[in-house]
């Protein structure tokens, strides 16, 4: 190959790296230990049967990412400031309080998957770990420059890689995979209503919402695209790298999703595994990619550890975040992981209260596995209000003008709201009858 070809080759890889920005972080955030947790659980008290789920919220994630990276790219605000500025307090004040809720009690399960985890190839109790994880996201947050942290974020992505791999390691029934993936297969029973609004709400989570659309304007400063009278000075060029990025992390996200069930449904439900109580049992689905090792059980476990750890690390930052961000939007604070601790105080300071109250949720008894299930359901609830309220602003006129969203925007959105919705009100009637 000529010399020029490669430099042309790297030059469009590394042009292609520097597109990737609050999409692929969001994707792989949606794939953190809540995720892990509720997916594997899935697979192991399910097998196949849920996988039609993946495909089915495929453009769904897409389309609501879509509508919240785009409502901060035009308004150069986030969710919640653009709610201050257009709603009355009645509906910005249950707002701010449903991400905030959700994304403590999601940070303290986190926290705890991510001890259980360290745990399992430590000889230190996961209550110390629970310690040492709050004071080093903490310290990385708080310390770090945005494009430093950004950068580590990108990288922590590639724990993600432990569940594909193992699918390559495995024999698998195809034609029934794939049937499972394109049929949808529904039982009206509580346990298999509460595990698929739990995959909703850990697939398309709250959270995301509020992190991608503040990160988009991180991004605008970053790049100075923001005038001095707040505008932002968009440009074709700067929203379609959005939706190419946005893209990208949704689809990262979503194979990824497919092949935890998938692993877990060919490793542990087979197995006659079919309750995830410990991170014991969630590491077993890894077994098949190291079965050659000598002590391929805990070779099994120090790679489920990382990838609890590392999608732990990378999804802490963006669960406090976000909250802080509803926060800081909502009083008009200086706000942004771009600034120093001294110019944001109340912006960083929500973000230690959130992560500390996590860190405490850990220590009234709760099993961390269980919780994180727990949480995926919280956020399938918690979504549809929040969902709504994306849906509108997103197509308005009034506050998006020439951006508001397009036909397909709306239809994502909307059924996004629809099918999210549905899941909730079944899963009620079933635990209400």
């Amino acid at each position: 190959m000529a010399e020029t070809e490669i430099v042309k080759i790297e030059h469009k890889f590394n042009r292609f790296l520097r597109i990737m920005g609050p999409g692929l972080v969001t994707g792989a955030a949606d794939d953190d230990p809540s995720g892990i947790a509720t997916y594997s659980q899935t697979g192991a008290q399910f097998g196949y049967g849920q996988l039609w789920t993946t495909l089915m919220l495929f453009p769904l994630l897409i389309g609501i990412q879509e509508a919240c990276a785009r409502i901060g790219l035009v308004t150069g605000k986030g969710i919640a400031a653009v709610v201050r500025d257009n709603f009355s307090k009645k509906v910005l004040v249950p707002v701010v309080l449903l991400i905030v809720i959700a994304n403590t009690i999601n940070i303290g399960a986190d926290i705890g998957a991510m001890s259980a985890a360290a745990h399992l190839i430590t000889p230190i109790h996961a209550d110390i770990w629970t310690f040492i994880f709050t004071a080093l996201v903490l310290c990385l947050e708080i310390f770090t420059s945005y494009k430093t942290y950004a950068k580590v974020l990108k990288w922590l992505a590639l724990a993600l890689l432990a569940y594909p791999l193992t699918l390559l390691m495995i024999s698998l029934p195809w034609r029934d995979v794939l049937l499972a993936t394109l049929i949808p297969h529904i039982e009206f029973n509580l346990s298999f209503l509460f595990i698929v609004t739990g995959v909703f709400g850990t697939t398309i989570s709250p959270y995301m919402f509020f992190w991608e659309s503040s990160q988009e304007v991180e991004e605008e400063r970053a790049h100075h695209m923001i005038a001095r009278d707040g505008t932002p000075r968009i440009t074709p060029k700067f929203l379609r790298h959005m939706r190419i990025d946005n893209a990208i992390g949704m689809i990262a996200a979503q194979i990824t999703t497919w092949c935890i069930i998938v692993v877990a449904a060919a490793t542990l439900h087979t197995s006659g595994i079919t309750d995830i109580n410990s991170a014991a049992d969630a590491a077993k689905a890894l077994e098949p990619l190291v079965r050659s090792f000598p002590n391929a059980g805990f070779v099994a476990k120090m790679i489920f550890s990382i990838g609890i750890i590392g999608l732990g690390m990378l999804a802490l930052p963006v669960l406090s975040a976000s909250a802080s961000y509803a926060v800081a939007e909502s009083f008009k604070w200086h706000q942004g992981l771009n600034l120093k601790f001294k110019r944001a105080h109340g912006f960083y300071g929500v973000i230690i209260a959130a992560t500390l109250v996590g860190l405490a949720i850990n220590h009234i008894g709760i099993n961390p596995i269980k919780a994180l299930v727990v949480t995926g359901v919280i956020n399938g609830v918690v979504a549809v209000p929040l969902v709504f309220l994306v849906a509108k602003i997103a197509a308005s006129d009034k506050i998006m003008g020439e951006y508001k969203s397009g036909k397909l925007s709306k239809i994502l959105v909307w059924t996004t709201f629809v099918v999210m919705a549905a899941s909730a009100i079944a899963m009620f009637a079933t635990l209400a009858g």
